[in-house]
């Protein structure tokens, strides 16, 4: 395998006033993952400008992109494109129209089509997040160990400043 690219990637941390982080469960080129809303920067787009684009486009929604969260300090290799290495950076967002966001109670909520990818939106409360069970991709782990992390110490709240 020889890496060719860097594969840009930004990633929301929008928690609601019930202390639930948003996760998307989806069907990528066969593969179950669950995840945290966001995807691939396009050329051109700032980082916040991508997670607000893909905010739009996956939950039909805006969001005011807040503070930097986390960014991949560890090397990984991309789980669906083998010539590339994956560089995420994730930012706290604020909905105020979250409850707007389809959301199913359940893991995989879709229709599996063949060919087709597919997602799903879910709220997890912060307290009952799973390190091992919640989010697949390793770097989304990182992320949640500081999202329990946090959550143990002093809670995490999002600033509407």
């Amino acid at each position: 395998m020889i890496l060719r690219r860097f594969n840009i990637r930004v990633y929301g941390i929008l928690i609601n006033e019930h202390d639930h982080v948003l996760v998307s469960d989806e069907l990528i080129r066969g593969k179950y993952t669950t995840k945290f809303p966001g995807g691939g920067l396009e050329l051109g787009e700032g980082l916040r400008d991508g997670l607000i684009r893909e905010f739009q486009e996956e939950c039909g929604v805006d969001v005011t992109v807040t503070d930097h969260y986390y960014t991949t300090d560890f090397y990984v290799p991309s789980s669906f494109d083998d010539e590339s290495q994956v560089i995420s950076i994730y930012y706290k967002c604020f909905c105020p129209a979250w409850q707007q966001i389809r959301t199913s109670h359940k893991k995989f909520d879709f229709v599996v089509k063949p060919g087709i990818d597919a997602e799903a939106f879910r709220w997890i409360a912060l307290g009952d997040l799973d390190l091992e069970t919640d989010v697949n991709l390793p770097i989304d782990k990182v992320v949640v160990g500081m999202l329990i992390e946090g959550h143990h110490k002093v809670g995490f709240k999002i600033s509407t400043d």
